[in-house]
C-alpha cells in the first residue's frame, strides 16, 4: 500500500474548498447541527459550535441538555440552541432521539460527541439516532466514538458520509484492540478504522494520520505540543463540521480541518508560547488562515 502523502498547503490545492459567493447569504454556506454538551461539560459543545462558525458555516444549531441550553444561547448568540430531554446526570437522554433525528435531517452536517458522557444512556441515544438514517454528513468525536463499535453496520449503511476523529485510546476502542497496538502502527490503525466503518478516519497525535476506506492516506506533522490541551479536539470537530456544512466533501473537510487546527496551534506557539495557550484561542486565527 502506498505511503501516506504529506498534508501541507501544496497538497491542499488538490482539495479546494467551496468558494463563498460575495452575493450569497448564510443559507448558501449551509447549516451545521452540533449535538453535545452535558451539565459538567457545557464548554466542550461551546468550543465545537464556535469552531463551526469560524470555519464559515452559515447557520448554526446546537442541541444540548435542557439545563445548559439558556447559558449556551447567551454564550453563543449566533446560534439557535435547542434544549433536549436529559437524565439525572445532566446528559442527553435517549428520549431525545426523535428530536435529534428531525434536526439532523434539516442540517447539511452534524457534529456529535463533544461534551457528551460515556455510559448506557449515550449508547441508547446513538442507537435511537441511527435507527432512522439521515443523509447529512456526520462528524463523530469524543464520547460518541466509545459507543460506535456496536453501531458500525448502521454507520456503514448510511447514505451520507461519516468522519471519525479519535485519538489513540479512542481508536483502540473503535478497533477493539490494545492501545499498544494502535501506538505501534497508527497508520495501519487509521486505515483499518476507515475500512471497518466506511468513513474518513483520523488518528490525532504529534503526527496525525488521515485515511479513506479505499486506503489512501495523509500525514500531518502536528501543530505542536500545545494542541494537547483540554478542548482542542472539540475545536477540531467543530471546524470539520463547519467545512462540511459549507459543502466540502468529507475528505476535503477533514484535510482542511486538520491543517487549519494545526496551523492555528503553530501560530499560537509562536505568539503565546509553546504550551499554555487555551483551546478557545485556536478559534480566532481560523478565518485568516482560510483566507491565506
Amino acid at each position: 500500500m502506498n505511503a501516506p502523502a504529506r498534508l501541507d498547503r501544496r497538497s491542499l490545492r488538490e482539495f479546494p474548498l467551496p468558494i463563498a459567493d460575495e452575493d450569497g447569504d448564510k443559507e448558501d454556506r449551509g447549516r451545521l447541527l452540533v449535538i453535545g454538551g452535558s451539565r459538567e461539560l457545557a464548554g466542550a459543545v461551546l468550543l465545537a459550535a464556535l469552531g463551526g462558525l469560524r470555519a464559515g458555516a452559515g447557520k448554526l444549531q446546537v442541541a444540548t441538555a435542557a439545563s445548559i441550553a439558556i447559558p449556551l444561547s447567551v454564550a453563543i448568540p449566533e446560534a439557535r440552541v435547542i434544549g433536549c430531554d436529559e437524565d439525572g446526570q445532566g446528559c442527553l437522554a435517549p428520549a431525545s432521539g426523535k428530536v435529534l433525528r428531525d434536526l439532523a435531517r434539516e442540517a447539511d452536517a452534524v457534529t456529535i460527541g463533544c461534551g457528551l458522557q460515556h455510559g448506557a444512556p449515550l449508547d441508547a441515544l446513538l442507537e435511537s439516532l441511527f435507527a432512522d438514517p439521515f443523509d447529512s454528513t456526520l462528524v463523530l468525536d469524543a464520547a460518541a466514538l466509545g459507543s460506535l463499535a456496536p453501531l458500525k453496520e448502521a454507520l456503514r449503511g448510511r447514505k451520507g458520509s461519516a468522519i471519525l476523529l479519535p485519538h489513540s485510546r479512542e481508536m483502540a476502542r473503535l478497533l477493539d484492540c490494545d492501545h499498544d497496538v494502535v501506538v505501534a502502527d497508527p497508520l495501519a490503525a487509521v486505515r483499518h478504522a476507515a475500512s471497518l466503518y466506511d468513513a474518513v478516519a483520523v488518528i490525532k497525535g504529534p503526527c496525525s494520520y488521515i485515511a479513506v476506506p479505499e486506503g489512501r492516506a495523509f500525514r500531518f506533522e502536528g501543530g505542536g505540543i500545545g494542541l494537547a490541551t483540554s478542548g482542542s479536539g472539540d475545536v477540531l470537530a467543530g471546524i470539520v463540521g463547519g467545512l462540511c456544512a459549507r459543502g466540502a466533501d468529507a475528505l476535503t473537510a477533514t484535510l482542511w480541518g486538520v491543517y487549519l487546527h494545526g496551523e492555528s496551534g503553530r501560530k499560537l506557539a509562536k505568539d503565546v508560547g509553546r504550551i499554555g495557550f487555551l483551546a478557545r484561542e485556536l478559534l480566532d486565527p481560523i478565518p485568516g488562515l482560510l483566507e491565506r
